[in-house]
């Protein structure tokens, strides 16, 4: 028997920012601070890749906007993303791969190795075969291509209500037999956070959810505290 090929295995890929306030999760603002909403990017992020972590992976990527920081685990290489769109740093990201992957968002911390399962399931990846992973805003959340091509992903628009529909199209229309997975709501806005950090409650060690209720703390109480001035 040969030994195992480098297109042997799947590569996962986790595409992110570095949780720097005021350039991270910017419509948390307000009612959060810039440094809470850095804070709450931090802590999905974390669990994203804890999340990713557990899953059976010949390579684990991390394609970041910035600088490694004590929440990336080990056994992740980083792959700095290039200039341009997201469009062009999903791209890039894929173009780095051989064989099967699958890159997912930092948004959407209540993913769990369950969600993402079917991907790893055999002959997941027969075939010319995409995943997807729509989220509840009109984007997505997961994108698997079994023959890693760039340009199935570049000039789509990004962070529109019609994102995930002109990708999805994208990958039909050029042949690939396309896969769901469940749909995702991403942490965009003060209302998404609180809806993410509910499913994530009963996540054993989470990080998002007892960030979120610490922020949320803060910001009750200095709703109080302001009320109590102007009275």
């Amino acid at each position: 028997m040969s030994a195992p090929g480098p297109r042997d295995g799947l590569t996962l890929l986790v595409i992110a920012k570095e949780p720097v306030p005021g350039r991270v999760k910017t419509r948390l603002t307000p009612p959060f601070t810039p440094a809470e909403a850095a804070a709450l990017a931090a802590a999905a992020l974390a669990d994203t890749l804890a999340a990713v972590s557990a899953l059976p992976a010949r390579r684990r990527v991390l394609v970041l906007d910035g600088r490694p920081g004590p929440w990336l685990p080990d056994g992740w290489e980083v792959l700095p993303q290039c200039p341009g769109g997201l469009d062009e740093r999903i791209a890039h990201a894929f173009a780095r791969c051989d064989g099967p992957a699958l890159l997912v968002g930092m948004d959407t911390p209540q993913l769990t190795g369950a969600l993402p399962a079917p991907v790893l399931a055999p002959g997941a990846w027969a075939g010319r075969t995409a995943w997807f992973g729509p989220a509840a805003d009109g984007g997505f959340w997961a994108l698997g291509l079994a023959e890693p091509a760039p340009d199935l992903v570049r000039g789509v628009p990004m962070s529109t209500t019609r994102t995930g529909a002109v990708q999805r199209r994208r990958l039909l229309d050029a042949g690939l037999t396309v896969r769901d997975l469940p749909v995702l709501r991403d942490v965009d806005t003060a209302a998404d956070a609180a809806h993410v950090a509910a499913e994530c409650a009963a996540r054993p060690g989470g990080r998002f959810a007892a960030e979120y209720a610490r922020c949320a703390r803060r910001v009750r109480d200095g709703a109080r505290v302001g009320r109590a001035v102007v009275r």
